[in-house]
């Protein structure tokens, strides 16, 4: 596939590893009061008391994978950062429905798999317009009818990213219209994210 040469590029992987070199939580997501508070109304914002399969697709330091996993009968979280994958297996060591795989999607994505539940959660933004259409296209095909997929997304703009958190809700907002694949549950917006949860028809 031809890629528009005035596209932006999705963020590679040697974006993140020198992030987590600088730094090794460079978005406090273990310390930030903010962060809790995301992952509380993250976590309050699926209907379901148990999700049998699970997919979060970056999972970082497995901050949220943790909070998450009592929740799953199975969660795969996946991240491009051999560094954050480290943290989060330490971190998630206890909890046995925890699976952490180094993945790079759209490249990459589970075979065969089907889930009940996928979170996209700061992630979507790192993705090249072309990337984000194939990921959603990857991410309805493996996600079984009637199950969930949440988003969760920071939305002022950040210079180096190729889409806003805005950009990637509204992209997964037009596909709930009335020829979609997906219908829309519910949505907030607080000052600086909003969260989106579709259900697959």
């Amino acid at each position: 596939m031809q890629t528009n040469p005035n596209q932006p590029n999705t963020l590679p992987p040697d974006y993140f590893d020198a992030v987590y070199r600088a730094n090794e939580d460079p978005w406090n997501f273990e310390t930030s009061q903010y962060e809790h508070e995301k992952y509380a109304a993250t976590l309050a914002a699926l209907p379901r008391p148990h999700y049998a399969d699970a997919f979060e697709i970056g999972c970082s330091l497995g901050v949220l994978t943790q909070q998450l996993a009592p929740r799953c009968g199975h969660l795969l979280a996946v991240d491009v950062a051999q560094a954050a994958l480290d943290k989060a297996r330490q971190r998630c060591a206890a909890l046995p429905q925890v699976e952490l795989q180094l993945m790079r999607i759209p490249e990459e994505f589970p075979a065969a798999r089907q889930f009940d539940l996928i979170l996209v959660s700061e992630v979507g933004y790192y993705w090249s317009p072309e990337d984000l259409q194939r990921s959603t296209d990857l991410m309805l095909e493996a996600l079984r009818p009637g199950g969930q997929l949440l988003l969760v997304h920071w939305t002022p703009p950040v210079h180096d990213y190729p889409l806003t958190g805005d950009d990637v809700h509204e992209f997964f907002l037009a596909k709930a219209g009335p020829t979609g694949s997906l219908r829309h549950i519910s949505g907030q917006r607080q000052e600086t994210y909003r969260l989106d949860l579709f259900e697959r028809i």
